[in-house]
């Protein structure tokens, strides 16, 4: 492994991001849509509300979090490069809606969301990066 505790830290800073947004999105999901994310509200920026919706994201974010918190613990190549480009994925997807959608955000609140959602897109490639490449398995000889 390159860099192992670079590669955890990475992990465990996206788990707690998951918990973060699943932890209020599964379990008061009026809350999450009024608040989140509760220095400033931007999720009620884009109506409209839909409990089964935001109740669904937080499970999605909670299962994301146990995955990332498995892998920061095992820390096997296979495992952190599946979970990191899952995550990678889904945050990508994330960025590209928030970004074309600021019509209703002041310019801070627009700046500080998409740096935000930028920051969580990278950290994936951090923890990929610090586990290393996959070790090829021995050619047999004869």
């Amino acid at each position: 492994m390159r860099a192992p505790g670079i590669a955890r830290a990475a992990l465990v800073v996206l788990a707690l991001e998951a918990v973060s947004v699943g932890l209020p999105a599964a379990f008061a999901p009026r809350g999450f849509y009024d608040d989140y994310p509760f220095f400033a509200n931007w999720v009620d920026l884009l109506p409209p509300y839909n409990q089964h919706l935001v109740t669904d994201v937080g499970g999605l974010y909670l299962g994301f979090a146990v995955v990332l918190g498995w892998a920061a613990w095992k820390l096997q190549t296979d495992l952190v490069r599946a979970v990191g480009t899952g995550w990678a994925l889904m945050s990508l997807l994330h960025f590209v809606f928030h970004a074309s959608h600021l019509d209703n955000f002041s310019t801070v609140d627009a700046i500080a969301e998409l740096i935000g959602l930028a920051f969580v897109l990278v950290l994936p490639a951090f923890a990929i990066w610090g586990v290393g490449a996959r070790k090829q398995p021995a050619v047999a000889s004869g």
